[in-house]
């Protein structure tokens, strides 16, 4: 009786040492998964950070007394000078026309191709299909030659429509793929109920499908805005004018214009940066949860 006691002693020792052994474990790996996730935020934070803060430093700060640091004296007016005498207040209005023009006609004409393509029947819709992807393969600046001369002879250079146009043109491919996802996903039970219901084609479209393609519309937006927000190629070349050019053109200019004032540039460069985190934080529930429902098919 005496071992048979003993011995389920011993057996409790091991389990309780097993057990130690295993929380112990879990809690080196659980410090050592945060810690490794907060080394990689403060890797992805330091560009921002780093930014920042040279927006707000003085030439000789910049350039050795005062690198990584925050700055002694926060000077505030390198984006007064960055908006009023590089102009970049107009480069602004600039880039968000285009953007948002060209965000709209992607969005409405890749979401009628889209639903086209998915949820009628006809003949040779998948040689079309096929053919919006193929706009996938083509890079952008590879076409910059023939879509300057097409421009020039419609005498469309130098205007919002010479960069619209374009934008539009290559970001309808990865938008109809973003669209076929998420639509292929969508009963089309709901068609012929509200066909039952009296709606005819543009009501099932604008009625019964678009409701629910707001995550995939907001994903489709972010990436034409970032392509059209940060593109510079077509932007040098086919606008001249200052008043028609966009905020990537103009940090070049301000480059060129304050050679030994680097403030002002960090102060520009900060704004640029603004607005794609600002939509990005606010959207980006939208983006995984069509990325999401664009993988998992019912």
């Amino acid at each position: 009786m005496q071992n048979q006691y003993e011995k389920q002693k011993q057996a409790k020792n091991k389990i309780g040492i097993v057990d130690t052994k295993k929380s112990v474990f879990h809690r080196v790996k659980q410090v050592s998964t945060y810690t490794l996730l907060a080394i990689w935020a403060l890797i992805n934070i330091f560009p921002i950070y780093y930014m920042f803060t040279f927006s707000l430093k003085d030439n000789g700060e910049i350039f050795g007394q005062n690198v990584i640091g925050l700055p002694q004296d926060w000077i505030w007016k390198n984006y007064e000078d960055a908006l009023n005498v590089g102009n970049m207040g107009r480069f602004f209005i600039n880039s968000f026309i285009v953007s948002g023009v060209t965000i709209l006609i992607v969005i409405v004409f890749s979401i009628m191709a889209t639903f086209a393509l998915t949820r009628m029947i006809w003949r040779g819709r998948k040689v079309v299909n096929s053919t919006f992807m193929l706009g996938l393969t083509v890079p952008i600046h590879a076409a910059i030659l023939p879509v300057f001369l097409l421009l020039s002879k419609l005498k469309m250079l130098d205007s919002y429509e010479s960069l619209i146009i374009p934008y539009a043109a290559f970001g309808l491919a990865m938008a109809i793929l973003i669209f076929t996802g998420f639509m292929q996903d969508i009963p089309k039970e709901l068609d012929e109920a509200a066909c039952l219901d009296g709606c005819n084609t543009w009501g099932i479209l604008f009625k019964i499908i678009l409701p629910l393609m707001k995550p995939a519309m907001a994903t489709a937006g972010i990436f034409t805005f970032l392509s059209c927000w940060n593109e510079l190629m077509f932007a040098t070349i086919f606008i001249s004018k200052s008043e028609y050019r966009t905020l990537t053109v103009g940090l070049q200019t301000l480059t060129g214009s304050y050679t030994t004032q680097w403030g002002p540039i960090g102060a520009a460069l900060t704004l640029a940066t603004l607005p794609t985190l600002v939509i990005y934080i606010f959207l980006s529930k939208r983006i995984q949860s069509s990325f999401v429902a664009g993988a998992v098919k019912g």
